[in-house]
């Protein structure tokens, strides 16, 4: 007798089973993590969070269609959520970046209202605007489910391909998402259950019933982010889990297609979904913490007498990341970045180490690089 090929077709689909030794030091770390973050976030003003806010959604919204292979225009997708944030974005809104805009929020701000079927068919709906002709290309039901075809993820040469993945047939299928949205919604008030686990677990389930005919990933990783929502009890969104899908999004349909031709023993799906969790937090938690820093920086320096050009190189420094320069900037850097001559860029740097808002990194000559003085904004921060 043939051993099942998929998990959906186990005896005891959907009753899954995990071990809870292996899972616990990432349940607590990332239980920390969220803890630290929210902490953190009661130290910073309340435009800080919107805007903290509105980049984290901007960036959950933009990398969960990338997953999909999608690029959106960021600046739409960003003029949607802003305002609805109550915040001023000049660049143009399309039907896509508005029903984008419309999910996440409805998904997290909503988080207390009930997730059932006329929801999720609106969900789709936002996905697939009607009026958006790039996205028609190919007949879809739009807020329905999908049709009678077998459901596949396939690669490979037409006539010998694989299959990655193969959803539970149509016949069924409203029993079937019946009972995932029963569960859902029961779950809430299981006291046994982790919320992050219930998070892992909605993910895996919905992405494996595949209930529509395009848009499951996302809309599975919006489901993500309200059981996320309900767990914490806080509607803003500080981090993206999204973006740590996409950070590692082979390994991500790696452990969903060994899991999806497993048993319901789902452990090792919760362990890469906590641990990538985790990298979300602390990606955010490191955000936030320039965002604190940056404002000690300043407060600490704000009776000093500084130029337009330090005050722009100054910032570049504190933001760090992909805008600032982790191993020190250079005359020659500086020089580039405030558009000034060689000259007033030697001038500036030495005001700004006499003024104690950089120090000079071991060096000489043209290698002598320069850093925040976090000591001295740290000091003044105390005081």
């Amino acid at each position: 007798m043939n051993e099942p090929l998929w998990i959906w077709q186990q005896t005891d689909w959907p009753h899954f089973s995990w071990q809870a030794k292996p899972l616990a030091p990432l349940l607590r770390a990332c239980t920390q993590a969220q803890g630290r973050l929210l902490g953190m976030l009661g130290a910073v003003g309340s435009d800080t969070e919107v805007q903290s806010s509105l980049d984290a959604m901007l960036q959950n919204i933009v990398t969960s269609s990338a997953i999909e292979g999608e690029q959106l225009n960021v600046c739409s997708v960003r003029s949607s959520l802003a305002r609805r944030l109550g915040l001023s974005e000049e660049a143009r809104t399309t039907a896509r970046s508005e029903g984008l805009a419309e999910l996440l929020l409805d998904a997290t701000r909503a988080h207390q209202q009930p997730l059932d079927l006329q929801r999720l068919h609106k969900w789709h709906g936002w996905l697939f605007p009607s009026d958006d002709d790039n996205l028609l290309a190919r007949p879809l039901r739009i807020g329905a489910l999908r049709g009678e075809e077998v459901m596949q993820v396939v690669s490979g040469r037409i006539d010998r391909p694989t299959v990655h993945f193969e959803a539970p047939p149509r016949a069924g299928l409203e029993e079937q998402l019946a009972n995932f949205l029963a569960w859902f919604e029961r779950s809430l008030g299981d006291d046994s259950l982790d919320p992050l686990l219930r998070a892992g677990i909605a993910h895996f389930w919905f992405v494996t019933l595949h209930p529509f005919d395009d848009g499951n990933g996302r809309l599975t990783r919006a489901i993500t982010d309200l059981a996320l929502a309900q767990g914490e009890q806080q509607s803003i969104r500080f981090y993206a889990m999204s973006a740590s899908i996409l950070d590692d999004r082979a390994g991500y349909y790696r452990i969903l297609e060994t899991s999806q031709k497993g048993t319901l023993d789902i452990t090792a799906w919760l362990h890469w979904f906590l641990g990538t969790l985790l990298k979300s937090l602390e990606q955010a938690l490191a955000r936030i913490d320039r965002v604190l820093a940056k404002a000690r920086f300043w407060q600490a320096h704000r009776g000093q007498a500084l130029s337009a050009e330090q005050i722009k190189v100054l910032n570049r420094l504190l933001d760090g990341n992909e805008r600032g320069f982790e191993e020190g900037i250079s005359a020659a850097q500086y020089q580039a970045v405030a558009k000034v001559s060689k000259a007033t860029a030697t001038r500036h740097l030495s005001d700004l180490l006499e003024k104690g808002c950089l120090m000079r990194l071991p060096g000489s000559g043209r290698s002598t690089r320069y850093q925040i003085n976090c000591g001295a904004a740290n000091l003044g921060a105390d005081t």
